[in-house]
């Protein structure tokens, strides 16, 4: 993605918040795998990695899918909703959000931390809260 004014903060870091909300909402909330390739095409370096706390997911392809079966497994209102705004520094950012049916109960929540290369993540890290006793 070339660095914009809306990517791009103070002193050529990235506009962290920018960057994750658009991940949660162009690529994990997008119901269209077309705006999904398109949108993991402008956010993501040519071959990221995705650490989730089942595996591995290497490329953008397989990080379209993964998101993909997220959202048809949890139904049509189902979606990712960032709880603050998110923070970063030297290559580094982290996003918390919840998740859950729109208008329902949330059913998760956890944080996404990625590093961030030439304004685009390179690496995305889904940390899940375990759940509340």
């Amino acid at each position: 993605m070339p660095e914009s004014k809306q990517t791009m903060g103070a002193a050529g870091e990235p506009d962290h918040d920018a960057l994750l909300r658009a991940n949660l909402e162009r690529v994990f909330n997008e119901r269209d795998p077309l705006r999904r390739a398109s949108a993991l095409t402008d956010l993501f370096v040519e071959e990221p990695v995705m650490y989730e706390p089942t595996g591995v997911v290497r490329g953008r392809a397989a990080i379209a899918t993964v998101a993909g079966k997220l959202l048809d497994q949890f139904g049509p209102t189902f979606r990712f909703t960032p709880t603050r705004k998110a923070v970063g520094h030297h290559g580094l950012g982290s996003l918390q959000w919840q998740a859950g049916p729109e208008g329902g109960p949330v059913l998760v929540t956890g944080a996404d931390v990625a590093e961030i290369v030439d304004g685009r993540i390179a690496r995305l890290w889904v940390l899940l809260d375990p759940p509340a006793v």
